[in-house]
């Protein structure tokens, strides 16, 4: 099955490298090791999932794996904010990656 763009499998590989380097700049505390690896594994997940669906043998398959990339992609949002809310990063930080997520 032809997947539409190659762009976005390059933007969310990019993105997830974004997500590991700040992961890999969070303080060692408990708090934030727990929050970022949950930031870690969705955030890295959104480009896994596109990449499977540009492989899909169906219409319905595609659809499924953008939709959990898009799940993955909701739940990397909100351990942003919970980074944020809590003091861990600061909001200008992530100002890019919100914008790219809200693309």
């Amino acid at each position: 099955m032809l997947f539409a763009s190659q762009d976005i499998s390059a933007r969310t590989k990019q993105f997830a490298l974004r997500i590991a380097r700040l992961y890999s700049s969070l303080p060692k505390d408990t708090l934030s090791q727990v929050f970022g690896k949950q930031l870690l594994r969705s955030g890295t997940s959104v480009g896994a999932h596109v990449r499977e669906g540009r492989h899909s043998r169906s219409n319905a398959e595609l659809y499924s794996k953008i939709s959990v990339a898009l799940q993955e992609l909701e739940e990397t949002r909100y351990w942003t904010e919970l980074l944020q809310d809590a003091g861990i990063v600061k909001p200008e930080r992530l100002i890019k990656l919100t914008d790219e997520m809200d693309q």
